[in-house]
Order: structure tokens, then C-alpha cells, then sequence
């Protein structure tokens, strides 16, 4: 969750920001690009014949990055800038702090667990890298791992026994096992070394972002630097580039969602949309299929996607505004999935 160094000119770098700020199947996407905007918008309030808002206001100077959701359609946004985590309803209404803000504290990507329900984040704590675990409903902090060696903690994905997380700074995947409660087992991490054909990190790059694991299948990554989604062995760490059919190629990569075998690249390829990529596992192998590039006028560096209620819902990180301490952010429903 992050852009990188080979963004378009005139989209500012994640890192640059941060370092300034802070120390399935796609219903009905037949054609190539598709725009989420309508006329319906109500500043995250249109609820006439049960519609969902086109946009979420979010606190102002929120600086948010991760974005995750229930079932339900309650939604959790964390910020890069304070680390606290901000949460309401996907249907409009009153957005609440969930975890206050912290000296010294950043949260990038962020998971919600319904059978623990348990929200994920990680993050730093100055140049510390750490993952959470949060009660979904209070905010307490149930878990707290520290992560050795980290660099820039990124992205997570959270299975039956285990949280996966991507360090953009370190060619390497974060591994925390979690106990038969679905709670940070009394371990210290693991590490998966990133290999195969994963091209490796020259120093002050950003690379592995966004995380999730196919149904019955690998990990899938995305790549910041150099574009592409990437197949990972979750034993060997050997990686391998997907080939995508059709659409434009996939530049790079911020946030990656998965409903189902249909992915959603945040800025995938480009600084305003969402690049759909229907997924395929054959023997071992898997392979992509461009379906859509969803966009929208109002999105601004949007950063992070979470799927929920049928539509897709993406943070605006508006990264390189003047004064992110005052300015307005919101969240953007896009296309349905």
C-alpha cells in the first residue's frame, strides 16, 4: 500500500510523503474503462431507496492509507500520519475514532477477521515495524508483534493460522503464526525470503505492496517499482510474474483486493483507477485476464480498496498536498463486484 518511484509524473511518492508527514466474478464490467461517478452524491448520506453514499467524508487531516471492512459494512481506515484508526458504516452516518492517535505511530495496511473479529494493521512506531491486532468493536489492543528488522511495513493478508506481510523496503515476506483463537501465537516471526524471478530491491526502493492469497492457491503480490502481479510460494518464497491478457499492462501497484479469483490493483496502471484482473490457478500456475479499469473524477492518489456490500470502496490518500494536517479526505465507491 503505497506508490513508488516509478509513479507518473506529478503523483508524489508514498515514501517521500511519509517521510515528511510522519518522520469471482466482476458483475457486468464488459467494457474497458468503467467510471463509478454519478449524480447522486451526498457527502456520504444518500440513503433514498436504500443507495449506497458515492463518498464517505472522512475527519479532516485523517491521512489515511489502509482501508478494510465487515461484512456487515462497517469499515475501518487507519492513518499514516498518527496512527489511529477511524470507523463507520459503508452506508453513511457518523464515522468514530476506534483507536486514538499516537505519538510516533503510523498504520499503512489494515485486515478484518469476522471469525475473530479482530482488526489487523501494521506499521511503525518511529523506525520500529509492528503488527496489531484490534477488537474490531472497543479498539483495544489484543496483539502486538514486533517485527525485527523490518523496513516498511506495508500490506497484510490474514489466513486461518497466519498473517502474511509485505516490507517494501526488504525483499522478504513477514510471517506471524497465529494461535487456535486466531490471536498472535507467542512466537517471533518468520521470514520468507522473496526469490525465483522477483526482482530484487536497490536501496530506497519501493517493491512488494499489496497482498492476498488466491482460494486453495498462492500468495499474490503486487509491485510497486516494477508493475506486475506476482505468484509466491508461501513455503520457498520462489516468485513469478503473472501474465495479464488484454487491458493496459500493469505499471505498478498500491493496494490489492480479492473477491473470490478477481483481483483489484489499486493505481495499477495508472494514478487514478483500479486495474480488475480475473485470476486463474492452472497446475500450480496461475494467469490473469484483464476485465475493466475502474476510475472515478474525485479520486485523488487513492491508495487502498476494500470489497463490501457489493460495491468496491476506495481511500483517497491525497499524498503530496500542501497541508494534509487540514485538509478534507474521503472515502469513494466504485463499480460493484
Amino acid at each position: 500500500m503505497d506508490t513508488h518511484l516509478g509513479v507518473p509524473t506529478g503523483t508524489p511518492s508514498r515514501r517521500l510523503v511519509l517521510g515528511s508527514a510522519a518522520a469471482v466474478a466482476v458483475t457486468a464490467l464488459s467494457a474497458p474503462t468503467a467510471s463509478a461517478h454519478d449524480t447522486t452524491r451526498d457527502s456520504g448520506h444518500d440513503r433514498h431507496h436504500g443507495r449506497l453514499p458515492q463518498r464517505i467524508d472522512l475527519p479532516t487531516g485523517t491521512q489515511p492509507e489502509g482501508i478494510t471492512s465487515s461484512p456487515d459494512g462497517t469499515f475501518y481506515v487507519g492513518s499514516v500520519a498518527d496512527g489511529r484508526v477511524v470507523t463507520g458504516s459503508l452506508r453513511g452516518g457518523r464515522v468514530r475514532t476506534l483507536l486514538a492517535p499516537a505519538t510516533g505511530r503510523s498504520l499503512r495496511g489494515l485486515f478484518h477477521v469476522r471469525r475473530t473479529g479482530l482488526v489487523w494493521a501494521v506499521g511503525s512506531v518511529g523506525a520500529v515495524g509492528h503488527v496489531w491486532a484490534l477488537h474490531a468493536r472497543t479498539g483495544a489492543v489484543v496483539g502486538d508483534v514486533v517485527v525485527p528488522g523490518a523496513g516498511f511495513l506495508n500490506d497484510l493478508v490474514v489466513t486461518r493460522d497466519a498473517v502474511w506481510v509485505t516490507d517494501s523496503s526488504v525483499d522478504r515476506l513477514t510471517v506471524v503464526r497465529l494461535d487456535r483463537h486466531g490471536r498472535p501465537a507467542h512466537t517471533a516471526p518468520r521470514f520468507v525470503p522473496l526469490g525465483g524471478d522477483w526482482p530484487s530491491s536497490p536501496p530506497n526502493t519501493f517493491n512488494a505492496n499489496g497482498i492476498r492469497v488466491l482460494p486453495h492457491g498462492p500468495v499474490i503480490l503486487n509491485h510497486s517499482r516494477v508493475g506486475g502481479l506476482w505468484q509466491v510460494d508461501a513455503r520457498t518464497g520462489a516468485a513469478r510474474r503473472i501474465p495479464v491478457a488484454g487491458g493496459p499492462p500493469i505499471t505498478s501497484g498500491d493496494g490489492l483486493e480479492l473477491v473470490g479469483h478477481t483481483s483489484y490493483n489499486v493505481r495499477g496502471s495508472g494514478p487514478r483507477d483500479v486495474s480488475v484482473v480475473a485470476l486463474r490457478c492452472d497446475d500450480g500456475r496461475v494467469r490473469g485476464r484483464h476485465v475493466a479499469t475502474l476510475t472515478d473524477p474525485t479520486l485523488d492518489v487513492p491508495s487502498t480498496a476494500t470489497a463490501s456490500l457489493g460495491a468496491l470502496w476506495v481511500v483517497n490518500a491525497r499524498f503530496g498536498i500542501p497541508d494534509p494536517t487540514t485538509a478534507p479526505f474521503a472515502i469513494t465507491r466504485l463499480g460493484r463486484v
